[in-house]
Protein backbone atom coordinates (compact mmCIF):
# COMPACT_ATOMS: atom_id res chain seq x y z
CA UNK A 1 0.00 0.00 0.00
CA UNK A 2 1.61 3.44 -1.04
CA UNK A 3 0.32 6.05 1.76
CA UNK A 4 -2.86 7.35 -0.53
CA UNK A 5 -3.98 3.86 -0.64
CA UNK A 6 -3.53 3.46 3.20
CA UNK A 7 -5.53 6.12 3.78
CA UNK A 8 -8.28 4.92 1.86
CA UNK A 9 -8.23 1.91 3.48
CA UNK A 10 -8.52 3.58 6.71
CA UNK A 11 -11.30 5.70 5.31
CA UNK A 12 -13.38 2.96 4.15
CA UNK A 13 -12.96 1.25 7.84
CA UNK A 14 -13.62 4.84 9.57
CA UNK A 15 -16.99 4.74 7.63
CA UNK A 16 -17.76 1.21 7.32
CA UNK A 17 -18.51 1.08 3.35
CA UNK A 18 -18.82 -2.06 2.46
CA UNK A 19 -18.58 -1.98 -1.66
CA UNK A 20 -15.10 0.09 -0.78
CA UNK A 21 -14.28 -2.60 1.94
CA UNK A 22 -15.00 -5.34 -0.78
CA UNK A 23 -12.94 -3.64 -2.62
CA UNK A 24 -10.35 -3.31 -0.37
CA UNK A 25 -10.25 -6.77 -0.33
CA UNK A 26 -8.73 -8.01 -3.40
CA UNK A 27 -6.09 -5.53 -3.35
CA UNK A 28 -5.64 -6.35 0.11
CA UNK A 29 -5.45 -10.54 -0.78
CA UNK A 30 -3.73 -9.92 -4.09
CA UNK A 31 -1.11 -7.82 -2.16
CA UNK A 32 -0.74 -10.53 0.40
CA UNK A 33 -0.37 -13.35 -2.35
CA UNK A 34 2.25 -11.52 -4.02
CA UNK A 35 4.22 -11.28 -1.06
CA UNK A 36 4.25 -15.05 -0.15
CA UNK A 37 1.44 -15.41 1.97
CA UNK A 38 -1.04 -17.99 1.79
CA UNK A 39 -4.65 -16.68 0.10
CA UNK A 40 -6.19 -18.42 3.54
CA UNK A 41 -4.27 -16.39 5.68
CA UNK A 42 -4.71 -13.16 3.96
CA UNK A 43 -8.47 -13.62 3.93
CA UNK A 44 -8.39 -14.03 7.71
CA UNK A 45 -6.15 -10.92 8.70
CA UNK A 46 -8.17 -8.67 6.39
CA UNK A 47 -11.48 -10.15 8.11
CA UNK A 48 -10.37 -9.16 11.31
CA UNK A 49 -9.61 -5.51 9.51
CA UNK A 50 -12.83 -5.71 8.78
CA UNK A 51 -14.31 -6.95 11.78
CA UNK A 52 -12.59 -4.08 14.05
CA UNK A 53 -14.30 -1.42 11.24
CA UNK A 54 -17.54 -3.00 12.01
CA UNK A 55 -17.42 -1.95 15.89
CA UNK A 56 -13.98 -2.29 17.43
CA UNK A 57 -13.33 1.85 17.44
CA UNK A 58 -16.72 2.38 19.40
CA UNK A 59 -15.45 -0.33 21.56
CA UNK A 60 -12.24 0.76 22.48
CA UNK A 61 -13.52 4.45 23.02
CA UNK A 62 -15.81 2.55 24.86
CA UNK A 63 -13.75 1.10 27.34
CA UNK A 64 -11.05 4.32 27.89
CA UNK A 65 -14.09 6.49 28.90
CA UNK A 66 -15.51 3.72 31.28
CA UNK A 67 -12.27 3.73 32.50
CA UNK A 68 -11.68 7.71 33.17
CA UNK A 69 -15.20 7.31 34.19
CA UNK A 70 -15.12 5.23 37.46
CA UNK A 71 -11.58 7.19 38.06
CA UNK A 72 -13.64 10.59 37.93
CA UNK A 73 -16.80 9.05 40.02
CA UNK A 74 -13.85 7.78 42.61
CA UNK A 75 -12.31 11.14 43.19
CA UNK A 76 -15.35 12.94 43.37
CA UNK A 77 -16.72 10.64 45.68
CA UNK A 78 -14.06 10.42 48.37
CA UNK A 79 -12.16 13.56 47.79
CA UNK A 80 -15.11 15.92 46.70
CA UNK A 81 -13.43 19.27 47.58
CA UNK A 82 -10.21 18.22 46.14
CA UNK A 83 -11.82 17.18 42.79
CA UNK A 84 -13.88 20.21 42.12
CA UNK A 85 -10.94 22.42 42.82
CA UNK A 86 -8.79 20.47 40.43
CA UNK A 87 -11.98 20.92 38.00
CA UNK A 88 -12.07 24.68 38.24
CA UNK A 89 -8.53 24.95 37.59
CA UNK A 90 -8.93 22.90 34.35
CA UNK A 91 -11.83 24.85 33.11
CA UNK A 92 -10.66 28.75 34.46
CA UNK A 93 -11.14 29.75 31.25
CA UNK A 94 -14.22 29.02 31.02
CA UNK A 95 -17.12 30.96 33.16
CA UNK A 96 -19.90 28.67 32.16
CA UNK A 97 -18.05 25.78 33.50
CA UNK A 98 -16.78 27.26 37.10
CA UNK A 99 -20.35 28.86 37.79
CA UNK A 100 -21.56 24.93 36.94
CA UNK A 101 -18.79 23.59 38.97
CA UNK A 102 -19.55 26.27 41.94
CA UNK A 103 -23.37 25.57 42.21
CA UNK A 104 -22.29 21.63 42.05
CA UNK A 105 -20.14 22.65 45.26
CA UNK A 106 -23.10 24.50 46.63
CA UNK A 107 -24.82 21.04 46.25
CA UNK A 108 -22.47 19.34 48.22
CA UNK A 109 -22.15 22.07 51.08
CA UNK A 110 -18.72 22.99 49.63
CA UNK A 111 -17.66 26.87 50.12
CA UNK A 112 -15.98 28.74 47.37
CA UNK A 113 -14.09 31.59 48.72
CA UNK A 114 -14.37 34.48 46.90
CA UNK A 115 -10.75 35.67 45.37
CA UNK A 116 -8.21 37.15 47.75
CA UNK A 117 -4.92 39.04 46.93
CA UNK A 118 -3.94 37.90 50.27
CA UNK A 119 -4.94 34.52 50.29
CA UNK A 120 -5.31 33.15 46.82
CA UNK A 121 -3.16 31.30 44.56
CA UNK A 122 -2.69 30.98 40.94
CA UNK A 123 -5.02 28.63 40.37
CA UNK A 124 -8.42 27.24 42.59
CA UNK A 125 -6.39 25.81 45.72
CA UNK A 126 -7.84 23.55 49.01
CA UNK A 127 -7.62 25.45 52.31
CA UNK A 128 -8.53 23.58 55.49
CA UNK A 129 -9.86 26.04 58.26
CA UNK A 130 -11.45 24.34 61.81
CA UNK A 131 -11.20 20.93 59.96
CA UNK A 132 -13.28 21.99 57.28
CA UNK A 133 -11.92 22.47 53.44
CA UNK A 134 -12.98 24.83 51.28
CA UNK A 135 -11.88 26.21 48.12
CA UNK A 136 -10.03 29.13 47.42
CA UNK A 137 -11.62 30.98 44.27
CA UNK A 138 -7.80 31.48 41.57
CA UNK A 139 -6.17 34.64 41.08
CA UNK A 140 -5.98 34.11 37.52
CA UNK A 141 -9.91 33.05 36.37
CA UNK A 142 -10.63 36.39 36.95
CA UNK A 143 -11.18 38.26 34.12
CA UNK A 144 -8.59 40.63 32.84
CA UNK A 145 -5.70 38.78 34.99
CA UNK A 146 -3.88 36.30 33.48
CA UNK A 147 -1.54 33.61 34.25
CA UNK A 148 1.84 36.04 34.09
CA UNK A 149 0.15 38.62 36.38
CA UNK A 150 -1.36 36.13 38.78
CA UNK A 151 2.39 34.25 39.22
CA UNK A 152 3.18 37.58 39.75
CA UNK A 153 1.31 38.76 42.65
CA UNK A 154 1.95 35.52 44.11
CA UNK A 155 5.76 35.88 43.75
CA UNK A 156 6.56 39.08 45.89
CA UNK A 157 3.73 38.19 48.30
CA UNK A 158 5.97 35.18 49.34
CA UNK A 159 5.59 33.75 53.00
CA UNK A 160 4.48 36.97 54.36
CA UNK A 161 0.78 38.54 53.22
CA UNK A 162 -0.14 41.70 52.25
CA UNK A 163 -1.02 43.46 55.31
CA UNK A 164 -2.65 46.91 53.42
CA UNK A 165 -3.26 48.61 49.75
CA UNK A 166 -0.38 50.75 50.87
CA UNK A 167 1.81 47.58 50.95
CA UNK A 168 0.40 45.48 48.15
CA UNK A 169 1.68 49.39 46.11
CA UNK A 170 5.17 49.30 47.87
CA UNK A 171 5.72 45.05 46.96
CA UNK A 172 4.03 44.89 43.06
CA UNK A 173 5.96 45.41 40.22
CA UNK A 174 3.88 48.28 37.91
CA UNK A 175 5.91 46.40 34.54
CA UNK A 176 3.90 43.35 35.81
CA UNK A 177 0.92 44.14 36.65
CA UNK A 178 -0.87 46.98 35.21
CA UNK A 179 -4.24 48.96 36.14
CA UNK A 180 -6.62 46.54 34.15
CA UNK A 181 -6.21 43.56 36.68
CA UNK A 182 -6.11 45.77 39.45
CA UNK A 183 -9.33 47.01 38.34
CA UNK A 184 -10.97 43.15 37.88
CA UNK A 185 -9.54 42.58 41.20
CA UNK A 186 -10.75 45.39 42.95
CA UNK A 187 -14.37 44.44 41.15
CA UNK A 188 -14.02 40.71 41.92
CA UNK A 189 -13.48 41.34 45.79
CA UNK A 190 -9.95 40.43 45.67
CA UNK A 191 -9.05 43.78 47.79
CA UNK A 192 -11.91 42.61 50.79
CA UNK A 193 -10.27 41.79 53.26
CA UNK A 194 -7.41 45.57 53.01
CA UNK A 195 -9.94 47.37 51.79
CA UNK A 196 -13.81 46.10 51.99
CA UNK A 197 -15.25 49.22 50.54
CA UNK A 198 -15.05 48.25 46.79
CA UNK A 199 -15.74 51.38 44.70
CA UNK A 200 -12.75 52.96 47.19
CA UNK A 201 -10.50 49.99 46.44
CA UNK A 202 -11.36 50.68 42.81
CA UNK A 203 -10.61 54.07 43.12
CA UNK A 204 -7.38 53.51 44.80
CA UNK A 205 -5.68 51.41 41.83
CA UNK A 206 -4.33 54.60 40.39
CA UNK A 207 -2.55 55.50 43.23
CA UNK A 208 -1.45 52.19 43.95
CA UNK A 209 0.44 52.37 40.96
CA UNK A 210 1.96 55.76 41.68
CA UNK A 211 3.22 54.60 44.13
CA UNK A 212 4.50 51.62 42.99
CA UNK A 213 6.35 53.40 40.18
CA UNK A 214 7.86 55.46 42.29
CA UNK A 215 9.20 52.16 44.69
CA UNK A 216 10.35 51.25 41.31
CA UNK A 217 12.58 53.96 40.41
CA UNK A 218 13.85 54.29 44.22
CA UNK A 219 14.43 50.29 44.00
CA UNK A 220 16.36 50.80 40.20
CA UNK A 221 18.35 53.36 41.55
CA UNK A 222 19.32 52.29 45.31
CA UNK A 223 17.53 54.54 46.56
CA UNK A 224 15.94 51.93 49.37
CA UNK A 225 18.82 50.07 49.82
CA UNK A 226 21.14 53.42 51.17
CA UNK A 227 18.83 55.03 53.00
CA UNK A 228 15.94 52.24 54.01
CA UNK A 229 12.03 53.44 53.43
CA UNK A 230 11.01 55.49 51.29
CA UNK A 231 10.13 58.86 53.51
CA UNK A 232 6.88 58.98 51.48
CA UNK A 233 3.86 59.57 53.26
CA UNK A 234 1.50 56.30 54.15
CA UNK A 235 -0.75 55.07 51.53
CA UNK A 236 -4.47 56.62 51.78
CA UNK A 237 -6.84 55.36 49.35
CA UNK A 238 -9.12 58.02 48.36
CA UNK A 239 -12.33 58.64 49.15
CA UNK A 240 -15.23 57.23 46.72
CA UNK A 241 -19.27 57.07 46.66
CA UNK A 242 -19.90 53.45 48.01
CA UNK A 243 -21.23 51.18 45.03
CA UNK A 244 -24.73 50.33 45.91
CA UNK A 245 -25.64 46.17 46.17
CA UNK A 246 -26.62 46.15 42.51
CA UNK A 247 -23.45 48.34 41.25
CA UNK A 248 -21.26 45.79 43.14
CA UNK A 249 -22.90 42.62 42.24
CA UNK A 250 -22.57 44.07 38.64
CA UNK A 251 -19.16 44.39 38.91
CA UNK A 252 -18.42 41.21 40.21
CA UNK A 253 -20.23 39.60 37.24
CA UNK A 254 -18.11 41.33 34.94
CA UNK A 255 -14.84 40.18 37.00
CA UNK A 256 -15.62 36.71 37.63
CA UNK A 257 -18.11 35.80 34.99
CA UNK A 258 -21.16 34.89 37.55
CA UNK A 259 -21.82 35.69 40.79
CA UNK A 260 -19.83 35.00 44.32
CA UNK A 261 -20.89 37.15 46.87
CA UNK A 262 -24.84 37.28 46.58
CA UNK A 263 -27.62 37.33 43.69
CA UNK A 264 -29.67 39.95 42.53
CA UNK A 265 -32.82 37.67 43.35
CA UNK A 266 -31.59 36.66 46.30
CA UNK A 267 -33.87 39.13 47.99
CA UNK A 268 -37.25 37.08 46.60
CA UNK A 269 -35.72 33.65 46.93
CA UNK A 270 -38.73 32.51 48.62
CA UNK A 271 -41.38 33.72 46.47
CA UNK A 272 -39.52 32.72 43.79
CA UNK A 273 -39.13 29.11 45.34
CA UNK A 274 -43.03 28.92 46.12
CA UNK A 275 -43.67 29.80 42.38
CA UNK A 276 -41.36 26.58 41.55
CA UNK A 277 -39.48 29.26 39.77
CA UNK A 278 -36.91 27.18 37.73
CA UNK A 279 -33.36 28.30 38.14
CA UNK A 280 -31.43 28.82 34.36
CA UNK A 281 -28.65 26.35 35.64
CA UNK A 282 -31.08 23.86 36.16
CA UNK A 283 -33.58 24.81 32.70
CA UNK A 284 -30.05 24.61 30.60
CA UNK A 285 -28.74 21.23 32.17
CA UNK A 286 -32.60 19.70 31.32
CA UNK A 287 -32.40 21.34 27.79
CA UNK A 288 -28.98 19.25 27.36
CA UNK A 289 -30.83 16.61 28.35
CA UNK A 290 -33.54 16.56 25.86
CA UNK A 291 -35.95 16.66 28.75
Amino acid sequence: YSLGEADMLRRAMGKKIKAEMDAQRARFVDGAIERGLAKAKADEIFDLLAKFADYGFNKSHAAAYALIAYQTAWFKANYPVEFLAASMTLDKGNTDKLAEFRNEARRLNIRVDPPSIVHSGVDFDVREKGGDLSIRYALSAVKGVGEGQAEAIVRVRGAQPFRSLGDVAARISPREVNKKVLESLAAAGAFDELEPDRARAFAAVEPILATANRMEDERERGQSALFGASGAEPFVAPKSQAWSAAEKLKREFDAVGFFLSGHPLDAYESVLTKLRVQPYQEFARAVKKGA
